[in-house]
């Protein structure tokens, strides 16, 4: 393996020189293999290759990219006020998470109130963005596991599926058997997933401490 897979550039990053493809065949191919050793139950396995994950460069400039130039929130700045929009400040951006991956702080996120529909408002809470490229790159070696894990017909917050897919799961099953249905509504307030201990260590701001990092009104 390239040492600058996992160590990352010895010299300044050009951000406009990187080869993405390389780095998403790299972190693709890792994915790939937490979500086989997952269906093997080989745990020993998982664990290793998500540790690697989260040391790697790919992962890294990969979830940069994606936190800082194609989600839709890329211009809105937690409590910090810090955005990443020209190239050399996503290359600082990268740089800075790589070098933090064991031992960064969650910051509070920032209390916005957005509108609803009838009139009233709900809260939304934005991190940092150093918040949210740690919390990318967390994701790359969780949720090719847990993706391995959850049921078939499990659709909801699952990469690549909708609520179309559910509807479609469930009309495909009615004509099949050709008899009626009946399907459970359930909206619990929340959702706990154990996480192994080695991702609570991988820095010293565990994925937990995030939804307890406190709020600031912005």
């Amino acid at each position: 393996m390239d040492t600058n897979t996992v160590n990352g550039p010895e010299g300044a990053l050009d951000w406009d020189d990187v080869v993405w493809r390389t780095h998403e065949e790299h972190v693709a191919r890792l994915r790939r293999r937490i979500f086989k050793a997952t269906r093997e139950q080989r745990w020993a396995t998982v664990r290793s290759l998500q540790k690697m994950m989260l040391r790697s460069w790919s992962n890294t400039l990969l979830s940069v990219r994606q936190v800082t130039q194609r989600n839709t929130g890329r211009r809105t700045a937690g409590v910090d006020g810090e955005v990443a929009l020209s190239s050399q400040e996503r290359a600082g951006v990268a740089v800075r998470v790589h070098r933090s991956r064991g031992s960064w702080d969650p910051l509070p996120v920032r209390r916005v109130h957005i509108p609803k529909a009838n009139g009233k408002q709900r809260p939304l809470g934005i991190p940092v963005l150093m918040d949210r490229c740690h919390q990318a790159r967390v994701r790359n070696a969780l949720e090719p596991e847990w993706e391995a894990r959850f049921e078939p017909r499990s659709y909801g917050f699952r990469p690549g599926r909708s609520c179309a897919d559910a509807i479609g799961s469930l009309l495909k099953g009615r004509v099949l058997k050709g008899c009626g249905f009946w399907t459970p509504i359930c909206r619990p307030r929340s959702t706990e997933l154990t996480i192994p201990g080695f991702l609570l260590c991988s820095a010293r701001s565990p994925p937990g401490t995030w939804s307890s990092g406190g709020y600031g009104q912005g």
